[in-house]
Protein backbone atom coordinates (compact mmCIF):
# COMPACT_ATOMS: atom_id res chain seq x y z
CA UNK A 1 0.00 0.00 0.00
CA UNK A 2 2.60 2.21 1.15
CA UNK A 3 4.72 1.62 -1.92
CA UNK A 4 1.41 2.32 -4.94
CA UNK A 5 0.34 5.06 -3.25
CA UNK A 6 3.28 7.10 -2.10
CA UNK A 7 5.99 6.17 -4.20
CA UNK A 8 4.76 4.38 -7.38
CA UNK A 9 1.84 6.91 -7.49
CA UNK A 10 4.28 10.38 -6.92
CA UNK A 11 6.45 8.96 -10.22
CA UNK A 12 8.97 7.52 -8.58
CA UNK A 13 9.38 3.78 -10.84
CA UNK A 14 12.49 2.12 -9.92
CA UNK A 15 11.55 -1.20 -9.88
CA UNK A 16 14.72 -2.39 -7.94
CA UNK A 17 13.76 1.00 -5.98
CA UNK A 18 9.92 -0.53 -5.52
CA UNK A 19 10.79 -4.03 -4.43
CA UNK A 20 13.44 -2.77 -1.41
CA UNK A 21 10.66 -0.48 -0.03
CA UNK A 22 8.19 -3.82 -0.47
CA UNK A 23 10.70 -6.23 1.61
CA UNK A 24 12.22 -3.52 4.58
CA UNK A 25 9.45 -3.89 7.52
CA UNK A 26 9.13 0.37 8.14
CA UNK A 27 7.70 -0.45 11.52
CA UNK A 28 10.63 -2.20 13.10
CA UNK A 29 12.61 1.13 12.83
CA UNK A 30 9.93 3.30 15.35
CA UNK A 31 8.90 2.68 18.81
CA UNK A 32 5.86 1.11 19.27
CA UNK A 33 4.00 3.91 19.78
CA UNK A 34 4.26 4.94 16.40
CA UNK A 35 3.78 1.69 14.60
CA UNK A 36 0.38 2.80 14.03
CA UNK A 37 1.76 5.43 11.98
CA UNK A 38 4.69 3.53 10.17
CA UNK A 39 3.49 3.48 7.04
CA UNK A 40 2.15 7.07 6.60
CA UNK A 41 3.74 9.50 4.52
CA UNK A 42 5.31 11.57 7.25
CA UNK A 43 8.24 11.87 9.46
CA UNK A 44 8.32 10.33 12.67
CA UNK A 45 10.53 10.64 15.91
CA UNK A 46 13.02 8.50 16.58
CA UNK A 47 14.29 10.01 20.35
CA UNK A 48 16.72 12.39 20.81
CA UNK A 49 15.25 14.98 18.81
CA UNK A 50 15.38 12.94 15.57
CA UNK A 51 12.98 11.64 12.64
CA UNK A 52 12.95 8.88 10.40
CA UNK A 53 11.97 10.82 6.37
CA UNK A 54 8.99 10.35 5.32
CA UNK A 55 8.62 6.84 2.86
CA UNK A 56 8.53 9.07 -0.50
CA UNK A 57 11.72 11.72 0.32
CA UNK A 58 13.61 8.46 1.08
CA UNK A 59 12.39 6.83 -2.07
CA UNK A 60 13.76 9.79 -3.90
CA UNK A 61 16.98 9.99 -2.69
CA UNK A 62 17.47 6.39 -3.08
CA UNK A 63 16.38 6.53 -7.02
CA UNK A 64 18.84 9.26 -7.59
CA UNK A 65 21.59 7.46 -6.12
CA UNK A 66 20.73 4.65 -9.11
CA UNK A 67 22.77 1.89 -6.50
CA UNK A 68 23.62 -0.85 -8.18
CA UNK A 69 24.90 -4.57 -6.96
CA UNK A 70 28.30 -4.52 -5.82
CA UNK A 71 28.48 -0.94 -4.93
CA UNK A 72 30.24 0.81 -1.53
CA UNK A 73 27.67 3.70 -0.29
CA UNK A 74 28.71 5.47 2.08
CA UNK A 75 25.57 6.98 4.30
CA UNK A 76 25.90 10.63 6.57
CA UNK A 77 23.28 9.83 9.20
CA UNK A 78 22.32 6.23 10.21
CA UNK A 79 19.23 7.54 12.60
CA UNK A 80 16.67 4.69 12.68
CA UNK A 81 18.48 2.71 10.13
CA UNK A 82 15.44 2.19 7.85
CA UNK A 83 17.40 4.29 4.69
CA UNK A 84 20.74 2.33 5.65
CA UNK A 85 18.39 -1.20 4.94
CA UNK A 86 17.08 0.07 1.80
CA UNK A 87 20.46 0.82 0.44
CA UNK A 88 21.38 -2.47 1.85
CA UNK A 89 18.87 -4.28 -0.20
CA UNK A 90 20.00 -3.14 -3.05
CA UNK A 91 24.42 -2.54 -3.26
CA UNK A 92 27.36 -4.50 -1.74
CA UNK A 93 28.30 -2.85 1.53
CA UNK A 94 26.44 0.45 3.45
CA UNK A 95 29.10 2.04 5.59
CA UNK A 96 26.96 4.46 7.83
CA UNK A 97 27.71 7.44 10.17
CA UNK A 98 25.99 8.58 12.75
CA UNK A 99 26.92 10.90 15.30
CA UNK A 100 24.27 9.99 18.30
CA UNK A 101 26.14 6.96 19.47
CA UNK A 102 22.25 5.68 21.45
CA UNK A 103 20.65 5.96 17.87
CA UNK A 104 23.56 4.17 16.32
CA UNK A 105 22.86 1.20 18.71
CA UNK A 106 19.27 0.76 18.40
CA UNK A 107 19.54 0.94 14.56
CA UNK A 108 22.45 -2.10 14.84
CA UNK A 109 20.16 -3.83 17.26
CA UNK A 110 17.44 -3.50 14.18
CA UNK A 111 19.26 -4.00 11.19
CA UNK A 112 21.15 -6.96 12.82
CA UNK A 113 17.60 -8.91 14.14
CA UNK A 114 16.47 -8.83 10.30
CA UNK A 115 19.75 -10.24 8.92
CA UNK A 116 21.31 -7.26 7.36
CA UNK A 117 24.75 -8.45 7.59
CA UNK A 118 25.85 -6.09 4.86
CA UNK A 119 25.86 -2.85 6.89
CA UNK A 120 28.71 -1.08 8.54
CA UNK A 121 27.97 1.43 11.71
CA UNK A 122 29.96 3.59 12.97
CA UNK A 123 29.52 6.47 15.61
CA UNK A 124 31.40 9.79 14.48
CA UNK A 125 31.21 13.03 12.96
CA UNK A 126 29.71 12.96 9.80
CA UNK A 127 31.38 15.64 8.33
CA UNK A 128 34.80 14.05 7.96
CA UNK A 129 33.11 11.02 6.11
CA UNK A 130 34.50 7.59 6.54
CA UNK A 131 37.79 7.95 4.67
CA UNK A 132 39.13 4.58 5.76
CA UNK A 133 37.40 2.71 3.28
CA UNK A 134 37.03 5.39 1.01
CA UNK A 135 36.13 5.88 -2.20
CA UNK A 136 32.83 5.23 -2.42
CA UNK A 137 30.33 4.35 -5.53
CA UNK A 138 27.42 6.62 -4.07
CA UNK A 139 27.41 8.76 -0.87
CA UNK A 140 23.70 10.01 0.44
CA UNK A 141 23.51 12.79 3.42
CA UNK A 142 20.64 12.57 5.56
CA UNK A 143 21.01 16.55 6.77
CA UNK A 144 20.87 19.71 5.31
CA UNK A 145 24.07 21.48 4.08
CA UNK A 146 24.48 24.45 3.56
CA UNK A 147 26.89 23.81 0.59
CA UNK A 148 28.04 20.68 -1.23
CA UNK A 149 30.29 18.71 1.08
CA UNK A 150 33.67 18.85 -0.22
CA UNK A 151 35.42 16.60 2.18
CA UNK A 152 33.07 14.27 1.14
CA UNK A 153 33.24 14.51 -2.73
CA UNK A 154 37.22 13.38 -1.96
CA UNK A 155 35.65 10.52 -0.97
CA UNK A 156 33.40 9.82 -4.06
CA UNK A 157 34.97 7.79 -6.58
CA UNK A 158 34.84 9.47 -10.28
CA UNK A 159 31.78 8.59 -11.70
CA UNK A 160 30.31 8.14 -8.69
CA UNK A 161 26.80 10.20 -7.10
CA UNK A 162 26.66 12.15 -4.45
CA UNK A 163 22.56 12.89 -2.89
CA UNK A 164 22.29 15.78 -0.66
CA UNK A 165 20.10 18.27 0.75
CA UNK A 166 21.41 21.70 0.33
CA UNK A 167 20.70 25.44 1.20
CA UNK A 168 20.37 27.78 4.56
CA UNK A 169 17.45 28.49 6.99
CA UNK A 170 14.34 25.85 7.33
CA UNK A 171 13.94 24.86 3.69
CA UNK A 172 16.76 22.99 1.28
CA UNK A 173 16.95 21.53 -2.22
CA UNK A 174 17.46 18.13 -2.69
CA UNK A 175 20.76 18.36 -5.02
CA UNK A 176 22.15 15.34 -7.36
CA UNK A 177 25.70 15.76 -7.68
CA UNK A 178 27.55 13.13 -10.20
CA UNK A 179 31.53 13.51 -10.50
CA UNK A 180 33.84 13.75 -13.35
CA UNK A 181 37.41 14.51 -12.59
CA UNK A 182 37.75 17.29 -10.43
CA UNK A 183 34.30 18.54 -11.60
CA UNK A 184 30.91 18.08 -10.02
CA UNK A 185 27.89 18.28 -12.26
CA UNK A 186 24.48 19.31 -9.87
CA UNK A 187 21.11 19.26 -10.52
CA UNK A 188 18.22 20.63 -8.43
CA UNK A 189 16.12 18.00 -7.72
CA UNK A 190 12.89 18.93 -5.39
CA UNK A 191 12.93 21.08 -2.57
CA UNK A 192 13.46 19.61 0.89
CA UNK A 193 13.33 20.00 4.50
CA UNK A 194 16.01 18.51 6.48
CA UNK A 195 17.15 19.30 10.16
CA UNK A 196 20.74 21.38 9.54
CA UNK A 197 23.71 19.30 8.81
CA UNK A 198 25.29 19.87 12.25
CA UNK A 199 28.31 18.97 14.14
CA UNK A 200 28.82 16.55 10.93
CA UNK A 201 25.52 14.50 12.28
CA UNK A 202 22.87 13.70 10.10
CA UNK A 203 19.52 14.35 11.32
CA UNK A 204 16.61 13.14 9.73
CA UNK A 205 13.61 15.30 9.42
CA UNK A 206 12.05 15.43 5.53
Amino acid sequence: MMVTNQIRSRGLGDRRVLDAFARVPRHQFVSESFRHQAYDDHPLPIGRGQTISQPFIVAAMTEALQVEEGHKVLEIGTGSGYQAAILAELCGTVYSVEIVAELSRAARLVLNRLGYRNVRLRVGNGRGGWPEFAPYDRIMVTAGAETMPHVLLDQLKDGGRIVVPVGKGGCQTLTLGVKHGERLVQRALMECVFVPFVRGEGARKA
